[in-house]
């Protein structure tokens, strides 16, 4: 067999092979509604208070905090350092997802692995947190990075936070254009006034104001009508 034909054989295979593992792909953030732990309540529960992101979408990088009395959950570490950074929340007890076992434990006992080739949430600099440090070095071994405790991997947030804010910013922008588009076409028509993207992404899932949305299509209309 010639080489030029050996090596087109090869790229078909590769090609069915990409295929169908895209087809199956999902984020490593991600996991289903029924294995993800959502300690807020209310309407919006199911999504990040700052940035209305899906939380089982982003499960892995899920924080959780008390704010006057009441749980907060995050889609990330650079949704933590928003609320407390920039609006001046005063969040207690901050709890982070273990990647290995999938529930929240307390940050100061967790290893964050900051920097591995796994794509973040909301920043180009991915933050993990492991429950143990044999997982967070089996993780780095497997996919780079550097193990830091809370207070570490929090100052490195916040020094990502301002590049990061101008990436969310332009695709912010595309998704609202988007989001206008497709709340004009596809959804009825609301006068109501929402104070965040979980708010408004609550109320066109419990009232049915948009019907056949897939979750980044709701996530556009959400930031659309919270704008």
């Amino acid at each position: 067999m010639s080489r030029k034909k050996l090596l087109l054989i090869l790229s078909v295979f590769i090609g069915i092979g990409l295929f169908a593992s895209g087809m199956q792909m999902k984020m490593f953030q991600s996991v289903s509604r029924d294995k993800s732990v959502i300690l807020q309540k209310g309407d919006a529960k199911m999504f990040c208070v700052k940035c209305g992101m899906s939380l089982p979408m982003f499960f892995k990088t899920n924080h959780a905090a008390d704010v006057n009395d009441k749980t907060r959950q995050y889609c990330s570490l650079h949704c933590v350092v928003e609320d407390k950074e920039i609006d001046k929340n005063d969040l207690k007890n901050i709890q982070v997802v273990d990647v290995q076992t999938l529930k929240f434990i307390p940050v100061e006992k967790a290893y964050y692995v900051v920097g591995s080739d796994v794509k973040g949430t909301m920043t180009m600099t991915s933050k993990y947190a492991f429950g143990t440090k044999e997982g967070a070095l089996k993780f780095v071994k497997e996919h780079g990075g550097k193990i830091m405790r809370f207070d570490e991997a929090y100052e490195a947030a916040k020094k990502d936070f301002e590049c990061d804010c101008v990436v969310i910013s332009k695709k912010k922008k595309k998704m609202i254009k988007k989001g206008e588009m497709i709340y004009k076409k596809r959804c009825k028509s609301t006068e109501k006034k929402f104070d965040s993207t979980a708010e408004a992404k609550a109320f066109i899932v419990k009232n049915g104001l948009c019907e056949g949305l897939n979750p980044k299509q709701l996530q556009a209309v959400g930031l659309y009508l919270s704008e």
